[in-house]
């Protein structure tokens, strides 16, 4: 059968995709087909990556639709909220990566479709037929859907794989797999981050060995939300500002993040200076993340800043997107819509910006200012280490301060070694902290941060003088007798 194209409709065909892009415009479909389960699956034969799956428990495919989504360039009526738009996404998508394109579909009153293209077929715009016993077959495999979905299921599956590597070395595999997964983890986990956090969408990567039937424990995408931070980094926001155009409101959602944060939330892929900027959602799905488009010059002062726009398609003449859905192209009248924008106390762009580089500044005048402190040592969770040097000023060539537990004669919580650096804790309140009475060395992050804070400088200079002696018999009395609750209570339970 002969599916010719839309005129010119080949000519960027799969440009400026990569691997994690073009996953993500499968995704789309999924989540226009209703899925609530997304599996991405590597396929391995004789040691050699082969294939990749997408599969999703959306409706399907119906045959009345499934020549039209394989045509390429055709046009179908897209739904209110529908994050397809082209008519190319999955095409454009697949032959960035693959030579060959196979869908697999059961629709949800359970007709099987499945229809393939070759690179080599596009040249006469032959499109081949799947027999239905292999629709069936493929569809039958375990694929770990966890929800029943809209009651069809839909596999795409690309072979000759362009980008994959081609040497059969188990390490050299190993790694290429683990460089791949983690860039698709982070993208998905992005662009996806407003489905994941509301459980609207779960997706799930994994690896099959074909020749031994084995598939590997998923691994699962997690949200990144470029907006979740604990504390804002400036009084007064998240702001919104709105500006009026042709009848439309356009709202700017102006986030300032906290200094020198190490969230992965901010520490994004491509770097925070790169990430500040104007963040565009269509439907939920985020299509930029970072850029100024002409409002003003990335600086490392504003890296903090983070504004977060939600465009639909009704707003003419403001805002396109490129085909990979990974780049919003904003019009002329854009800058000016922004200048204009303000919320309710007045506050507009401008000063949004520079309230952005004022707590960028602040942040980093504020560790300078901050006492110089003994080091953490033994017995402190790697994470909460950085936390505090990230934090704190050390003192140059003084040793750190460990924390560490054994059992003591009396009920006091804690003991000062000054001579050998250390904050003994008392093992007996050990269930109470960490909850089961279990763990390692690093354990009870909180209780270690909050003693390290009050005490550290009781281990600085070459005594204790009488107000230090007098506050660590006040904090010991006031902290032991929090302790015995707590261990009480737990006692009771």
């Amino acid at each position: 059968m002969s599916l010719p194209p839309d005129p010119h409709a080949l000519d960027g065909l799969g440009r400026n995709h990569r691997i994690e892009t073009a996953l993500a415009d499968l995704v789309d479909n999924a989540i226009d087909a209703a899925a609530s389960e997304v599996v991405i699956r590597f396929v391995q034969r004789r040691g050699r990556l082969s294939s990749l799956y997408v599969a999703d428990n959306g409706h399907g495919i119906s045959s009345e639709l499934i020549d039209s989504t394989m045509t390429v360039g055709g046009r179908r009526n897209y739904q209110n909220g529908s994050l397809g738009k082209f008519g190319l996404g999955m095409k454009a998508a697949s032959f960035s990566q693959a030579r060959g394109l196979t869908v697999l579909s059961r629709h949800a009153e359970g007709e099987l479709n499945g229809r393939r293209w070759s690179l080599g077929d596009l040249s006469n715009f032959r499109c081949h037929i799947v027999p239905s016993d292999f629709v069936d077959y493929e569809l039958a495999q375990e694929w770990g859907f966890r929800a029943a979905g809209a009651g069809g299921s839909t596999v795409i599956r690309w072979d000759d794989i362009t980008g994959f590597t081609v040497t059969d070395d188990p390490d050299r595999v190993q790694t290429f797999l683990s460089a791949s997964i983690s860039r698709i983890l982070d993208h998905l986990g992005l662009v996806f981050h407003r489905f994941l956090a509301r459980g609207a969408l779960r997706i799930a990567i994994d690896v099959a060995d074909a020749d031994r039937a084995i598939i590997g424990a998923p691994f699962e995408v997690e949200p990144i939300d470029p907006f979740a931070y604990h504390h804002t980094g400036h009084p007064g926001y998240p702001k919104t500002l709105v500006a009026e155009h042709n009848g439309h409101s356009v709202a700017f959602n102006c986030h300032i993040w906290p200094g020198r944060s190490k969230s992965p939330n901010f520490r994004l892929h491509g770097g925070v200076v790169e990430r500040q900027g104007l963040y565009f959602y269509r439907a939920d799905r985020l299509l930029q993340a970072g850029g100024w488009d002409g409002l003003t010059a990335a600086d490392a002062r504003l890296q903090l800043a983070r504004v977060a726009i939600d465009i639909a398609d009704d707003v003419t003449g403001l805002f396109s997107m490129n085909p990979e859905k990974s780049r919003v192209m904003v019009g002329p009248d854009f800058a000016h819509l922004a200048e204009a924008a303000r919320d309710d106390d007045g506050t507009r762009m401008a000063s949004y910006l520079r309230e952005a580089e004022a707590a960028y500044k602040q942040s980093r005048e504020r560790r300078r200012d901050r006492r110089r402190m003994l080091p953490p040592g033994k017995g402190f969770d790697p994470l909460l280490r950085r936390a505090i040097s990230d934090e704190v000023p050390f003192m140059p060539g003084e040793d750190p301060i460990d924390i560490r537990w054994r059992r003591f004669q009396s009920l006091d919580l804690f003991a000062v070694d000054r001579e050998n650096r250390t904050l003994w804790l008392n093992d007996h309140y050990r269930p109470a902290a960490t909850g089961n009475g279990r763990g390692g060395l690093n354990d009870a992050p909180l209780m270690k941060a909050l003693l390290y804070l009050l005490l550290e400088d009781v281990f600085e200079g070459e005594y204790l003088g009488a107000k230090d002696k007098d506050n660590i018999a006040m904090w010991q009395e006031i902290l032991t007798s929090a302790a015995r609750s707590q261990h009480a209570r737990g006692a009771t339970r």
